[in-house]
């Protein structure tokens, strides 16, 4: 698989949830089938520039955003961090205040020790 692929199958993603799409709104938009362009954004799927341009015009961006990789791993961290702390967040849904309070103490000393080491 070409990292050009990837990379550009990474970045449509990137602009499609921006936009608060879902795969099935672009593909939808670009009349093309909701596997096909999972498969654009999974970077597997050679597209042609007739489908890149159709996707482009759905999305409402600029083709030359396409290729502009420089937010992809801030974004990808971004959502993988969003989905951490819902996990967090549901632990401690469930649990007391009292409890919460201790854990949020515990991280509050965790995080001081951290960065007084990272100051070092």
């Amino acid at each position: 698989m070409s990292d050009l692929r990837k990379l550009v199958g990474a970045q449509i993603r990137v602009l499609r949830k921006r936009k608060g799409l879902s795969q099935l709104e672009l593909a939808a938009k670009a009349g093309l089938q909701d596997t096909y362009v999972g498969g654009v954004e999974r970077g597997t799927r050679n597209i042609s520039l007739e489908t890149l341009e159709k996707i482009v015009g759905a999305l409402e961006v600029e083709p030359a955003e396409v290729f502009h990789f420089g937010n992809i791993d801030v974004e990808t961290e971004l959502h993988e961090k969003k989905q951490v702390l819902d996990v967090h967040r549901s632990f401690l849904m469930n649990r007391s205040l009292e409890e919460v309070k201790m854990v949020q103490r515990v991280v509050k000393d965790m995080f001081s020790t951290i960065d007084s080491e990272k100051q070092k």
